[in-house]
């Protein structure tokens, strides 16, 4: 298993390459003024350029927020900060998309999370969760062919499990040719809550009840992690990165 770990005791990460031979995903966490900063990416491209998108991707959003993201921001100022570290990340991508990483992209999931709020924005099809009690009380909005199927009623959520439209972004960071576009998100959270972000090698293949059992059973991030990741790894063969954060 070739992994990359990060763990404190509210909050862990993981990336893992599966039984891919390269790991397009990738994570960045950060510490904020009274917060944290989370990202999640997955990239896409040949040549290994999918691995390449992601890391400039998080690393120039982290940027963005670790240099700009002040005490005291109202949410409305967080939100254009959010904006602006995935303008900078799409134009970062598309200028080294050259060459044999030409049409390179990647998915972008970015969070503040400052006390009990959680600030979001999202690009593609990585998927964040608030959840609470066992149940999913909200969730971001994906970026692919999938979801509109469902928006429009031709498919139902039965029928959509494991459906091949999954994979067919709709927007994303960087790859020319397709849509930029970023949704917001302000969630607040309780004590007992958990923040689950992950990439579509976790929610496309591990059923939702099947993650959410797990949730209920492991009370530590890092154990419902490495449990999230165990199982994940028994029914795909793509990379899988996860970050989870509770509040107690």
């Amino acid at each position: 298993m070739d992994s990359k770990w990060l763990c404190y005791p509210h909050l862990c990460a993981v990336s893992d390459v599966g039984a891919r031979k390269n790991n397009e995903d990738g994570f960045a966490v950060g510490k904020l003024p009274y917060g944290h900063y989370l990202g999640i990416a997955d990239g896409l491209g040949g040549h290994a350029a999918g691995e390449v998108a992601s890391a400039i991707a998080l690393e120039t959003a982290r940027e963005v927020l670790l240099s700009e993201y002040e005490d005291g921001m109202d949410g409305a100022m967080i939100r254009v900060l959010l904006r602006k570290s995935h303008e900078l990340a799409n134009s970062a991508v598309l200028e080294e998309a050259v060459g044999e990483r030409a049409g390179m992209g990647t998915t972008l999931l970015t969070a503040v999370v400052r006390g009990r709020e959680v600030f979001l924005a999202n690009t593609g099809d990585s998927r964040a969760q608030l959840i609470r009690d066992g149940k999913v009380l909200a969730q971001t909005r994906d970026h692919n062919l999938l979801r509109e199927l469902l928006d429009r009623g031709e498919l139902t959520e039965e029928e959509a499990w494991g459906h091949p439209a999954s994979s067919r972004l709709t927007h994303v960071i960087g790859a020319s040719g397709r849509r930029f576009a970023v949704d917001f998100y302000r969630w607040e959270a309780r004590p007992g809550d958990w923040l689950l972000m992950s990439t579509d090698g976790l929610h496309d293949y591990v059923k939702p009840e099947r993650i959410l059992e797990i949730l209920r059973e492991n009370n530590e991030p890092r154990e419902a992690v490495n449990a999230l990741l165990n199982e994940a790894l028994g029914v795909t063969h793509d990379n899988v990165t996860i970050i989870l954060y509770r509040w107690f």
